[in-house]
């Protein structure tokens, strides 16, 4: 079993554990991830690494809730103990000296966009960080991703804070000011890598996105997180979770992750109504 050090509530909605963990955190490294299990009959959920500690033995994880399982991570608190907890996973983020390199969050992304943007600057690149969230209030860890920040640009869906619109947006106009840039690396929701690779291919710029399909396993013998890559068919878990976001089937990767969405939103209504009470489709005092 695995106990939760520190429970944060960064949003409403997105959560911070911090666990102890010593033997992952002894290796992590920026771009993994881990997968854990709450409860012998629960699901397997991958959450890529926000930070660890090796003195003290723990890992930082954060998560947003939008279905069963990560309801029911929600409900837990500094002191509970998590069933599973397997890691490092993945091949870590490739990190070098190479100039200029933007960063790029969506929504909770920018918790595992920190490390990476870390090991860049501390490896010697001029960092600048892009930060999107639909409204200011869903924004956290502005400061923690600043501190390794050369430039800062936070876009906001609705306006209420830093510019409003699309990652996509200032991402072109840094490259269109010709800033030298040497790398892009975005993370987040599927649209929004996707949006970011379409922007920098006129230019030819190296484009790393970190793909988080459905994962059951992480060590690739279930084959749920298959992509097409370059017309060949990669697992997420195991040669990536990076991937050059020019190769990236978009449109069969967005289908893919559509297969259980019925199945998804019928548990999660089920454990919804158990709490509260239900009237048709409606969920009360859940």
């Amino acid at each position: 079993m695995y106990r939760i050090l520190k429970r944060e509530d960064l949003t409403p909605s997105v959560h911070l554990f911090v666990i102890k963990a010593p033997k992952v955190a002894e290796r992590a490294q920026a771009g993994q991830f881990i997968i854990l299990r709450h409860g012998e009959n629960g699901e397997r959920i991958p959450l890529t690494l926000a930070d660890w500690d090796r003195a003290q033995g723990s890992v930082t994880v954060v998560f947003m809730e939008v279905g069963l399982t990560s309801s029911k991570l929600a409900s837990l608190t500094a002191g509970d103990e998590i069933t599973d907890f397997v890691g490092p996973l993945g091949l870590p983020t490739h990190i070098e000296k190479t100039g200029t390199v933007v960063c790029v969050a969506g929504g909770f992304a920018v918790a595992t966009i920190m490390p990476i943007a870390r090991a860049m600057k501390q490896a010697g690149n001029r960092v600048i960080s892009i930060v999107g969230v639909r409204s200011k209030e869903l924004l956290f860890w502005e400061s923690e991703v600043g501190m390794y920040s050369d430039e800062m640009i936070i876009t906001t869906d609705d306006g209420s804070y830093g510019r409003k619109g699309l990652v996509s947006e200032p991402l072109q106009d840094i490259l269109t000011a010709n800033k030298d840039v040497s790398r892009v690396i975005a993370i987040g929701p599927t649209i929004m890598m996707k949006g970011c690779s379409l922007a920098t291919k006129p230019f030819g710029v190296k484009t790393v996105v970190s793909l988080n399909p459905i994962m059951v396993d992480g060590t690739g013998m279930c084959g749920c997180c298959r992509v097409s890559v370059d017309g060949v068919t990669r697992f997420a878990c195991v040669d990536g979770p990076d991937f050059d976001g020019h190769s990236v089937d978009w449109d069969e990767l967005m289908a893919r992750q559509k297969a259980y969405r019925d199945e998804e939103e019928k548990a999660w209504q089920q454990w919804k109504c158990q709490r509260g009470t239900c009237i048709g489709n409606e969920v009360k005092n859940a």
